[in-house]
């Protein structure tokens, strides 16, 4: 069996793949022209079938099964997508599938998997212990593993997305990839390099679990300990060994981004581009808005949205905080006399600058203030933070005291 992966391998994945898979949209967005000089382009893999790119890789080596492989079943580990694509397509082919995921997996992806027709098997907490309960039942009961990104199979699909890209978008100069695992970014990588050398590979972690550029820098492979991170679908403790030497070989650059700038990144393109990405998915963005990639005006960049499956209530929580980090939502704690019309002179002051009170509360035994005084503490609803301090000036120029805003 062959030991790396080439660009005849992703061509034939393509031809087996035939219809089976969305061949994505890949469209330059016209909405971070403040943000970004370069010409960028988004490839959403959101609109897979099963909300990410693993249909690709996951199918790709279904179909490559022995009838014997078949008849036994399958397992799997994942923190979601990998888990997704494999019930989906497993199901509709008549293959047995486990799938084995992190205790913590969000609800929408464990759920999915069941819908899809998996038997879902909740073990370890984080995808590497998954994995060693996937292993055991491959010992033991003589599954068929298909690996989430350590197979060639399985990059060989994913790396139909570059053959896309090359023919979706001209003079590409860059493409941004999350990585986890490294599969995905393998793929394309093999493919992209192999029709245009001069493209630029360049790979994007969450801080929070920096596997392939901690190995990078080590020069060999390396575990480490992942904190909890929104992007969990790239959160992996250990990059594969099948996919790190072709990250050595083909990509030329891995950054990392930190949380805040991931759940920026999922507000921004749910707000300009109006799609709903998931933390890995938006790590891109991320790596693209916070400078850790420099672009220019003559570059073409293409991005790599890797999927859409996200729980409702993380957006909610991104939503919220990222409209606080932008002061378009802000807590005043204002100390004024406690006696009639105190309420009402801070109220219309709100007013008249044009926000809108949320909420409204008063604080007098907790709060640190004189006994004669009460705090009233405003939820506002503002255009941003130029107009917050307007606010606070007004407020201030009235002679009370705003003693914190957020």
């Amino acid at each position: 069996m062959p030991n790396s992966l080439t660009l005849p391998d992703i061509l034939q994945a393509r031809d087996r793949l035939g219809d089976q898979v969305v061949l994505t949209p890949c469209t330059r967005s016209m909405a971070f022209g403040d943000l970004l000089a370069c010409s960028l382009w988004l490839k959403f893999e959101t609109r897979q079938l099963t909300g990410s790119f693993k249909d690709r890789g996951a199918l790709n080596k279904l179909l490559q099964l022995s009838d014997e492989e078949r008849s036994r079943g399958i397992v799997t580990a994942s923190a979601g997508n990998h888990a997704q694509a494999v019930a989906h397509h497993a199901t509709r082919l008549g293959i047995p599938a486990t799938v084995v995921m992190p205790i913590g997996t969000p609800l929408v992806k464990t759920s999915n998997t069941r819908r899809y027709g998996a038997r879902v098997i909740l073990c370890g907490d984080t995808l590497s212990e998954s994995l060693v309960e996937a292993h055991r039942m491959v010992d033991q009961d003589g599954l068929t593993m298909v690996h989430p990104y350590d197979d060639l199979a399985v990059m060989a699909g994913q790396g139909t997305i570059g053959l896309e890209l090359a023919d979706q978008v001209a003079g590409l100069t860059h493409v941004v990839v999350p990585i986890g695992g490294g599969g995905i970014i393998s793929g394309i990588a093999v493919a992209l390099k192999a029709l245009d050398p001069s493209i630029r590979v360049i790979g994007v972690e969450a801080a929070a679990a920096p596997s392939a550029h901690r190995s990078r820098e080590m020069g060999e492979v390396i575990h480490m300990e992942s904190a909890e991170t929104i992007a969990d679908g790239i959160a992996v403790k250990r990059i594969g060994d099948l996919t790190f030497p072709l990250i050595e070989e083909y990509v030329d650059d891995i950054v990392v981004v930190e949380e805040d700038e991931i759940a920026s990144a999922i507000l921004l393109l749910l707000e300009r581009e109006r799609t709903v990405v998931e933390g890995a998915g938006a790590t891109p963005l991320a790596a693209l808005v916070s400078g850790r990639i420099s672009v220019g005006a003559d570059d073409v960049v293409a991005a790599v949205l890797c999927g859409g499956n996200i729980d409702v209530n993380m957006i909610s929580r991104i939503i919220e905080r990222g409209l606080v980090a932008d002061g378009r939502l802000a807590r005043l704690m204002v100390t004024v006399r406690d006696r009639p019309g105190s309420l009402a002179s801070l109220s219309k002051v709100a007013a008249g600058l044009g926000a809108n009170i949320l909420e409204i509360g008063h604080r007098r035994a907790f709060a640190d203030i004189t006994v004669g005084d009460v705090e009233i503490v405003m939820h506002l609803e503002t255009r941003g933070r130029e107009h917050v301090d307007e606010i606070v000036a007004a407020l201030e120029g009235l002679g009370h005291s705003v003693r914190e805003y957020l």
